[in-house]
């Protein structure tokens, strides 16, 4: 069995992954872009598509100048809606959540999940947005982004969207040391491959276990040696703190993945060279 580990200094809660969100922990997600970033983002966007809405009324104006009334204002409400509805919505919907702004600034709307957005979604955020940026300049937008957390404006609210950066240094915890009183039993034990979000979740959890609480602290370990248990033959000796038993298990699994890639080199090398 898992002794809980005894409590330590901390003060604060922070990172788990996204299915292991206590009250005081945050889920693991995609970074927001910053307010700044989301309005030089807009300015670029606005910048085109009033450059995209007076070519298309020269050019509306220049083929139907001779028309009536009626037709000639039919055509510019269909070039306006174009504008500023149709074409963000089709590159939005195209690109994955990129306009020209974002690609410049290196950002991309995503579902609130971090996935991938779809043809609704991106219909909404043209909607809402032709009336908060450019039917009110961009002011409800602006402060419903500054008491965002996620700097959601509201078409986000409505798309059930927001904004994130791509381009940001991905930096990860040094790796945990094995524990010398359970490196006996790590070389003996069957370990096997780790679900990608299980074993993220027990490094991050490795590399911050000074800055969570007691409380949490204690149930995250637990909660993640239970997920990882039915990975691990034989279970760890009885009253195995889990976090030394987490490290021990992330630890074994990283040298046995090293030495298998490293045969798996050596044999290619092999081949490479009878060939």
């Amino acid at each position: 069995m898992l002794a809980p580990m005894p409590p330590g200094p901390a003060e604060y809660a922070t990172l788990t992954t996204d299915d292991l969100v206590t009250g005081e922990a945050v889920a693991l997600d995609l970074p927001a872009a910053s307010i700044g970033s989301r309005i030089a983002s807009g300015l670029i966007d606005m910048a085109v598509t009033f450059a995209a809405g007076i070519a298309a009324v020269l050019i509306i104006a220049a083929v139907a100048g001779n028309a009536d009334d009626a037709l000639l204002g039919a055509a510019f409400v269909v070039g306006l809606i174009t504008v500023f509805l149709v074409v963000p919505t089709t590159v939005e919907t195209l690109t994955r959540g990129k306009s020209l702004g974002k690609l410049a600034l290196g950002l991309r709307a995503v579902r609130d999940d971090a996935g991938p957005i779809t043809f609704q979604h991106a219909f909404v955020r043209a909607l809402i947005g032709f009336v908060e940026i450019y039917a009110f300049t961009g002011v409800p937008a602006f402060f419903s982004a500054l008491i965002s957390g996620r700097g959601k404006r509201l078409g986000d609210h409505a798309a059930g969207t927001y904004v994130i950066r791509e381009r940001y240094k991905l930096t990860l915890p040094y790796p945990a040391p094995m524990p010398p009183q359970l490196r006996a039993w790590a070389q003996t034990a069957d370990i096997a491959p780790l679900p990608v979000p299980v074993a993220l979740g027990a490094r991050q959890f490795l590399g911050r276990v000074q800055q969570i609480t007691p409380q949490a602290r204690a149930a995250l370990g637990l909660r993640l040696a239970e997920q990882i248990a039915p990975f691990v033959s034989p279970p760890p000796p009885p009253g195995t703190p889990p976090e030394l038993y987490l490290a021990a298990v992330l630890v074994s699994r990283r040298d046995r993945d090293l030495a298998r890639l490293r045969r798996e080199e050596d044999l290619r090398r092999r081949l490479l060279r009878r060939s």
